[in-house]
């Protein structure tokens, strides 16, 4: 599976041509949740699930942009799945996974849908990077962390950063 992340964040990364930010921001979450995931101790199959949905979870963006003139995450989570599904195709992965990668890309802004382990890291992994991306309030962030983080080494990451 390493050779195949390193083969996706250059997908990820072409796909982008040229967008650092969003290049950048996508190296950040899957970074945050690669790290989150494995001091948690997932299994195996959650945490290639974790980082492959770490490294596609904002693939949408582009397409949002184009259709819709918006970033938001509702458009995001529209777009983002097919394109998710189509990049992905060249790999040799399962239904099952695939199914689970494009649910969590096309949920990650829909957090009453958190529903496992991998999601709800990539959740924290995306809060942690878009805190400092976003220059959010230390009021908000408090809120954020009661309200999203689950994960002890997450809630360790927000309260040494933030």
């Amino acid at each position: 599976m390493e050779t195949q992340m390193k083969n996706l964040i250059s997908d990820m990364i072409i796909y982008f041509d040229g967008d650092v930010k969003r290049i950048n921001h996508a190296l950040k979450v899957y970074s945050f949740a690669k790290n989150i995931g494995e001091l948690e101790g997932i299994p195996n199959a959650k945490q290639c699930i974790l980082e492959v949905a770490a490294i596609l979870h904002d693939i949408g963006i582009k397409e949002s942009e184009r259709k819709y003139n918006s970033s938001s995450g509702k458009y995001q989570q529209i777009e983002g799945p097919p394109i998710a599904r189509d990049i992905l195709k060249k790999y040799n992965i399962t239904d099952d996974f695939l199914d689970r990668v494009c649910f969590v890309v096309g949920n990650h802004h829909t957090y009453n849908k958190v529903d496992d382990i991998d999601f709800q890291i990539l959740i924290e992994a995306d809060f942690i990077v878009n805190i400092d991306e976003d220059k959010i309030e230390q009021t908000q962030v408090n809120i954020i962390m009661e309200k999203y983080f689950k994960t002890e080494t997450g809630k360790k990451y927000i309260h040494s950063m933030y």
